[in-house]
């Protein structure tokens, strides 16, 4: 049930506002007719319209899905399952959007066109699957296939995050000593060794012109780099090729480019993998994929092979013309497509993508500890050698 507060008309013609709990609007409305009331507004209840704005989560998203897929596996029919979900759910967001879509279905809506009117729930390439499978009568299946993929999508999220969290803590400790040394201690330090009188070398007057920077003019580290992400981001709005220079640079970068190339691949393969399986056309799921390709760079040389496609090249063909796929990847697209099982193909790229990926991030993190761990070492050899330089320089002079 679904709260509403309304403001309806009695017949000696006095507006009377109230609140009633219904299924719907239009259940509110035949509940007031009876009480000799016409309805004029209704709203839902003030935490029913911040749930309904608040997002879903990704756990709460996969969950939904899973609810659905196994009921209706079990012969639940879908109004059912959705009035259990609007009316059991601990989340008022799920609530709220089961609500919405018992609604629509009641009142005459597919499934995946109510679903269609929750972007953040759902792709338009999870949409048509589910399209499909309306039509195929195979929509428990369906819906297994994209509970897979929204968990494997979560799953890599969970591993890229655990990927960087140990270095983004390392790079905080490596700041915050940094400013640390050049607040408090170098200050402290700078006037002994102006006071001995004695040239400063390289080291030291690098040290000591860093230590002033950031004590005095320490706001223009804050103003530049917010200055440049602000400026590359309009221009990357409005300009199209400097946007895929920069997809292009970003996939270029060592170390991290090969891992954000081959995320953006594995996630491909595997939404054109559940596609395929789930009985939408090559060319459609070609095109599907292209809007979940945030890479310009990417979504530029996908466009050409589907063009390649369309004009009736093969599929393995077009996408060794593109230059996307390894040679192993390529093979295994044309032993698909000369066997009939293109579906079992495409789930292999997918395994081979997520596979390499979970590779390179643990890859990634092995390289990048030691890595920041040698950039604290230098850091703090640097300040020793800056220090310690001139100190043993004026003691052997003395001894001399």
């Amino acid at each position: 049930m679904a709260r509403f507060s309304y403001r309806a008309v009695a017949e000696d013609g006095r507006t009377i506002r109230g609140h009633a709990e219904a299924e719907s609007e239009q259940e509110l409305e035949k509940a007031l007719a009876t009480n000799g009331l016409f309805l004029l507004e209704a709203k839902l209840s003030d935490s029913l319209r911040r749930s309904r704005r608040k997002k879903i989560t990704a756990r709460e998203r996969i969950d939904f899905f899973y609810q659905l897929e196994t009921m209706l596996r079990a012969g639940v029919p879908l109004l059912t399952i959705l009035a259990d979900l609007r009316d059991s759910s601990e989340s008022l967001a799920v609530a709220a959007l089961a609500a919405d879509l018992h609604n629509q279905i009641e009142n005459g809506a597919p499934f995946s066109e109510a679903l269609g009117r929750h972007p953040t729930l759902i792709e338009p390439m999870m949409r048509t699957m589910i399209q499909t499978g309306e039509a195929t009568g195979q929509l428990p299946e369906v819906l297994r296939e994209i509970v897979t993929a929204l968990k494997w999508r979560d799953e890599m999220t969970a591993k890229t995050k655990k990927a960087l969290t140990y270095p983004a803590f390392v790079t905080v400790v490596i700041l915050g000593v940094v400013i640390f040394l050049m607040v408090y201690l170098v200050p402290q330090l700078v006037q002994f060794l102006k006071n001995m009188g004695q040239e400063l070398p390289l080291p030291t007057r690098a040290l000591i012109a860093l230590s002033d920077f950031i004590i005095h003019q320490w706001y223009w580290s804050i103003i530049v780099p917010t200055a440049v992400i602000f400026i590359s981001s309009v221009t990357s709005r409005h300009y199209p090729p400097y946007r895929q220079w920069l997809h292009r640079t970003l996939l270029q970068l060592p170390i991290l480019g090969p891992i954000i190339h081959k995320i953006i691949l594995a996630r491909f393969a595997n939404s054109f993998a559940l596609m395929f399986a789930a009985g939408v056309p090559v060319i459609q799921a070609l095109e599907l994929t292209h809007e979940i390709t945030s890479n310009l760079e990417v979504r530029t040389a996908l466009e050409h092979a589907t063009d390649r496609v369309i004009q009736g090249t093969p599929l393995s063909e077009a996408f060794a013309a593109a230059g996307l796929f390894p040679p192993l990847v390529v093979r295994m697209l044309r032993i698909g497509e000369q066997t009939g099982q293109l579906d079992d193909a495409l789930r292999n790229v997918s395994y081979y993508y997520m596979r390499d990926v979970d590779e390179a991030l643990e890859k990634m993190q092995s390289l990048l500890e030691p890595a920041l761990t040698l950039i604290l070492g230098l850091i703090l050899g640097w300040i020793m050698i800056a220090v310690l330089g001139p100190i043993y320089d004026t003691i052997s002079k003395i001894r001399a």
